[in-house]
């Protein structure tokens, strides 16, 4: 049982007294952070495993983002879309450059990021590919995760996600991930506008599909005229050892989709890019956000991605990932009770095997009490996502925090 005081013990009463009970988070009170460490406010020190789903990747209140955050913060920070403002322009043209895009579409959250490209890849259907008014059929992986709006949640194949929320938007089909004859089956449908696919599942518990999928998809979507839409908010910005996932199999998706370390973890900010021939197909008027592009959030996004670059922290991710999933498969040899170890760069999961009664949840609360923050999915799994900027000496410090811990439940 991880330990309290009486500041946290407050804290957490008001979240469960005043708070929607849509999460069940580890009990810990979290007041500061730097790097990759955080600390309660009873001034217990941790190693941050979990990078807030990865939207921490440059490191918890880098200095310079925050430096860019706070120079922008004391001379303007929104002015809607109604005007230009003197930082978007510079935005646009750096990230769209930085991706290899025409245009981006700014928003604010990962999932208004996949509700943009929805929009996008059905306009496009419409007009460009000569779909049939409300027929365009959308298609999605099996066990996909990209937000809880009704849009997202249509799209799950998770009940946790969809009792009790229906009815749900009609035009979409799932099939199974990493299944390329599936998906042939389902995009010869001339009415599809676009397959969206996470290169890698983070909620399903960082499931990697086999070598040449993203290659077999971005081929399928040539054949049958697809858009083929990447939800990079998770695995892209160096995450998973390159700067985007899809950058492992050298595929280059028509919609691109951003969130989360597009910040540094500083304040919402996604991006949603394409070519002319999808983004102008949205007209004024049709799409927006009051938020989206404003000035705060693009003086902070253009030196997150800054950062990445000059810290050249994807090759940090590769090289230390291949030693953390090293360590993690020794623990596979020595005890029963991991029984699986995947992923890519810094973006890792162990499957757990419940053993006296002892589930993935016990092993992350013994893993807090010891100094290290990370959270089960889906039950049995444990995703681990440090920020990047940790150092090969940390992290064998945290491989030892989960040796020991996991070793205490054999």
């Amino acid at each position: 049982m991880i330990e309290t005081g009486t500041k946290s013990t407050h804290l957490m009463e008001l979240e469960d007294t005043f708070g929607a009970h849509n999460y069940h988070p580890i009990p810990v009170v979290l007041d500061r952070g730097e790097g990759v460490y955080v600390w309660d406010v009873d001034g217990k020190k941790y190693f941050d495993f979990l990078a807030a789903y990865s939207a921490v990747n440059q490191g918890h209140c880098h200095p310079r983002i925050i430096k860019a955050l706070t120079t922008q913060a004391q001379k303007l920070t929104l002015t809607s879309r109604a005007f230009y403002n003197s930082v978007l322009g510079e935005y646009e043209k750096y990230i769209t450059s930085y991706f290899g895009y025409d245009k981006v579409l700014p928003m604010n959250t990962g999932v208004e990021g996949g509700e943009t490209a929805l929009k996008l890849a059905r306009r496009w259907a419409y007009d460009v590919k000569g779909v049939k008014e409300n027929q365009a059929k959308m298609v999605f992986a099996k066990g996909n995760f990209w937000g809880r709006t009704l849009a997202a949640i249509s799209a799950s194949s998770d009940p946790s996600s969809t009792n009790g929320f229906g009815p749900f938007l009609p035009g979409y089909e799932l099939v199974e991930y990493n299944d390329l004859a599936a998906l042939e089956a389902s995009i010869k449908d001339p009415n599809t506008a676009a397959f969206m696919v996470e290169p890698i599942q983070g909620e399903a518990g960082v499931v990697v599909p086999n070598e040449g999928y993203l290659k077999g998809v971005r081929a399928l979507c040539d054949k049958y005229n697809v858009l083929f839409i990447a939800d990079e908010v998770q695995t892209g910005l160096a995450r998973t050892g390159k700067m985007l996932a899809c950058d492992h199999e050298d595929v280059k998706p028509d919609i691109l989709i951003l969130g989360k370390a597009l910040s540094g973890g500083l304040l919402p900010v996604s991006a949603v890019l394409a070519n002319d021939e999808v983004m102008l197909t949205i007209k004024p008027g049709e799409h927006g956000s009051t938020y989206g592009g404003n000035p705060l959030a693009c003086a902070v996004a253009m030196e997150a991605l800054k950062v990445l670059k000059d810290e050249k922290l994807a090759e940090n991710s590769e090289k230390l990932g291949i030693i953390f999933r090293e360590e993690m498969n020794k623990l596979v040899k020595e005890t029963d009770i991991v029984t699986l170890v995947r992923g890519r760069g810094l973006f890792n999961a162990i499957v757990i095997k419940e053993k006296n009664g002892k589930t993935a949840w016990d092993v992350c609360v013994k893993f807090a009490e010891n100094g290290l923050l990370a959270k089960p999915t889906h039950g049995d799994i444990i995703r681990f996502a440090p920020p990047l900027v940790i150092t090969k000496e940390q992290l064998m410090e945290c491989v030892a925090i989960i040796r020991k811990v996991i070793l205490s439940f054999d």
